[in-house]
């Protein structure tokens, strides 16, 4: 009999968004929302697509809850669902792990969570498929986790609900790590898995599948945001198709002025490329990180004036529309190679000697180290995150000093 079911995963629920909540707490708060609508969104896809099944494969939280608001807002979607007559089956990961949460509330019998202790199989007799899943108990699990899994029910159609960073090369921490040969081993015919953000058909041969997670929480996890439909005939997987269920985008943007000759003009290529990833976001609230790139004479100009013109590039984007955000404009222009580097006739004062000069000095590298690491102490973790720590990083930062310098002196060059 052919069935359909919904693989999601990484709801985080109410998950904060510290680093837009500095920028500007009207934004984060629709933000936040977003998070909630796109489960809305997962419940009603799931009852659209009359799905045999829904299955949530960990981090339906980000932790234990302020309130117990989030909570109830979760049961009461897994309300909807049982009144629609479809069951969920849920793990818990490493941010909802049962020593992590400490307030509970009774769900629907419908919902079926795994238990910490071993693998568990349930089994849905009318299609004969076998699901088998294992929650996290703690954020740390034993090298045991995987093993516990049971061998393939014979007959059935398999499916394996697992919480992991397979071999950590996903850029997630290795949780329960393992290899796809490992998966393979147990013969099922379809592993949902979760925790890494990005969606990602890891194998077809037996399925293995990442959903990637229902809403992108910040600038790192771009594009569109969603779960796994997955269709069944015959006892073997006949379709994978993702959906896109977020409901709201973050997108990373780089605009080229190499060729501009004042800032006015680099302004009109800003609004072009936000008015571009504004459309592509259909309509939902957009957070864009700019960035400005090439080879161009205004650099320093650029550097010096960063933040009036990424002030200037948020009242374009309100311009869009009124949830179009530039969460933050980054310069990574380079100045046109000079024939010569000469002092300021202002005042005879060549700024790049100076700060090179500084930057040679064996202790200049120790006290800018120190200097970042006391403004990290007062920043919030989204934004500690961002901070230079490596020495290519703080070189970085010095030459960025230098050409905020020279564009605020007025370097000729830099189109002051």
């Amino acid at each position: 009999m052919p069935f359909t079911f919904i693989h999601a995963a990484d709801l985080h629920i109410d998950s904060p968004l510290a680093g837009l909540g500095c920028k500007d707490a009207a934004v984060a708060a629709r933000f936040a929302r977003a998070g909630r609508r796109a489960v809305e969104a997962l419940i009603d896809e799931t009852i659209a697509a009359k799905a045999a099944f829904l299955l949530i494969c960990g981090d339906i939280f980000d932790g234990d809850w302020k309130d117990v608001t989030t909570g109830l807002f979760f049961a009461r979607e897994l309300g909807r669902l049982e009144r629609a007559g479809i069951p969920a089956f849920i793990v818990k990961g490493n941010h909802d792990a049962e020593s992590l949460m400490s307030k509970s509330l009774p769900y629907p019998e419908s919902a079926r969570i795994f238990s910490t202790r071993s693998a568990q199989s349930f089994e849905v007799e009318s299609l004969r498929v076998a699901l088998h899943g294992r929650s996290f108990g703690s954020r740390l699990v034993g090298a045991d986790f995987v093993s516990s899994y049971p061998a393939r029910r014979e007959g059935w159609f398999n499916i394996g609900l697992l919480h992991t960073a397979l071999d950590g090369t996903r850029g997630h921490e290795s949780y329960a790590p393992c290899g796809v040969d490992d998966l393979k081993r147990f013969g099922y015919d379809y592993w949902a898995l979760g925790h890494v953000h990005a969606a990602e058909e890891v194998s077809r041969d037996p399925w293995i599948v990442y959903p990637g997670n229902i809403q992108g929480r910040s600038v790192r996890e771009t594009g569109p945001k969603g779960a796994t439909r997955v269709a069944v005939a015959d006892g073997r997987v006949v379709e994978v198709q993702h959906i896109t269920l977020d409901a709201a985008r973050w997108a990373q943007a780089s605009v080229d002025v190499s060729d501009c000759r004042d800032e006015a003009e680099a302004l009109t290529r800003i609004e072009a490329r936000l008015r571009d990833e504004h459309a592509r976001a259909e309509g939902r609230p957009l957070a864009v990180r700019l960035s400005l790139a090439g080879v161009t004479p205004l650099h320093a100009r650029l550097v010096a004036r960063r933040e009036a013109i990424e002030a200037d590039a948020r009242a374009i984007g309100f311009r869009c529309a009124d949830d179009v955000w530039v969460e933050q404009l980054k310069i990574a222009t380079r100045t046109p190679p000079l024939r010569a580097r000469a002092s300021f006739e202002t005042d005879a004062l060549d700024v790049e000697a100076l700060v090179r000069e500084a930057a040679d000095d064996p202790d200049f590298s120790i006290i800018l180290a120190e200097l970042v690491a006391q403004i990290g102490e007062k920043l919030p973790r989204d934004l500690r995150e961002q901070l230079p720590r490596e020495e290519k990083d703080l070189t970085r930062l010095a030459a960025e000093a230098r050409d905020r310098l020279a564009g605020e002196i007025g370097d000729p060059k830099g189109g002051a």
